[in-house]
């Protein structure tokens, strides 16, 4: 079971974007994801008639590496880090260190 997963409500905790929040749009592979609205950059872009697509300066947001990332825990209002624990039925569950809340997925 993977840490984090797409929907977590993440905070940047290193690079440019330092201190943003933004929920995980998509997991690249097993140390990168993207960020809604985190580490979007400027793309020069070709039209292309047979797709239909116009050409220009389009924003797109790149992945950012899983180190740069951490929970953000709405009760502390701050990053946090994630555990794993069994449940009554040996169901894997995630929560939070901090305090032992259960993670919504």
């Amino acid at each position: 079971m993977k840490k984090l997963r797409k929907g977590d409500d993440v905070i940047i905790i290193a690079g440019k974007d330092k201190g943003k929040r933004g929920t995980i749009i998509s997991v690249k592979d097993e140390d990168h994801v993207v960020v809604q609205g985190i580490n979007s950059v400027k793309k020069h872009q070709k039209p292309n008639p047979t797709s239909g697509s116009v050409g220009g300066i389009i924003s797109r947001e790149m992945p950012i590496h899983i180190s740069n990332v951490a929970i953000y825990n709405f009760t502390l209002q701050k990053a946090d880090r994630i555990g794993f624990r069994l449940d009554a039925d040996n169901n894997k569950t995630r929560i939070f260190r901090s305090n032992g809340q259960l993670i919504e997925s």
